[in-house]
């Protein structure tokens, strides 16, 4: 008797901690509409990872990128990360600017705009800041293909200097 005892309270143990265990913690993502407001407090560059619902390699990345913990974390902290689907039909606002549906393109302007009209996706998108141009990088990204340029942006190290000599003396970590 005090042996199943013992086994139900460990069964149920068991069953009570993988409830409460830690989600695997990936990038925090927002909203476009979100971006402006969070900006005015306290400026970051923006990530922006343009996506579709039916791109395979969007999902991927989402699973195997956005979910590094040295990935991740990097960007919590230095960034705003924005997750757009580019075929939204809802009304973004982003630096005060109003972008729609784009019939003829099939997808939001915004999408368009950040991908200077090259639809692609994946594509994950840098802002230095709102009024900065977009810089994007097509394609699927591997956690350490991405480590150079989000620390470009998050060290502001364009400020100073070329993304080229910047790469070169990076010591990567990822």
């Amino acid at each position: 008797m005090q042996k199943i005892i013992i086994i139900s309270v460990l069964i149920v143990s068991v069953f009570s901690f993988s409830f409460f265990m830690p989600q695997e913690e990936g990038v925090k993502w927002i909203s476009v509409n979100e971006v402006d407001a969070l900006y005015a407090k306290e400026p970051r560059p923006i990530l922006v990872d343009v996506y579709t619902s039916w791109c395979g390699w969007c999902k991927v990345m989402d699973k195997k990128t956005y979910t590094n913990k040295k990935l991740a974390t990097y960007i919590n902290t230095h960034f705003y990360a924005v997750k757009l689907d580019a075929e939204t039909n809802e009304k973004l606002v982003f630096n005060n600017k109003t972008y729609s549906f784009d019939a003829a393109a099939r997808s939001n302007s915004f999408a368009v705009y950040l991908l200077g009209g090259q639809l692609s996706f994946p594509t994950t998108v840098l802002l230095a800041s709102p009024d900065s141009g977009p810089a994007p990088m097509a394609g699927y990204l591997k956690p350490e293909e991405m480590e150079a340029p989000l620390k470009y942006f998050g060290e502001k190290a364009y400020a100073a200097k070329s993304y080229s000599d910047f790469s070169k003396e990076l010591k990567k970590e990822w």
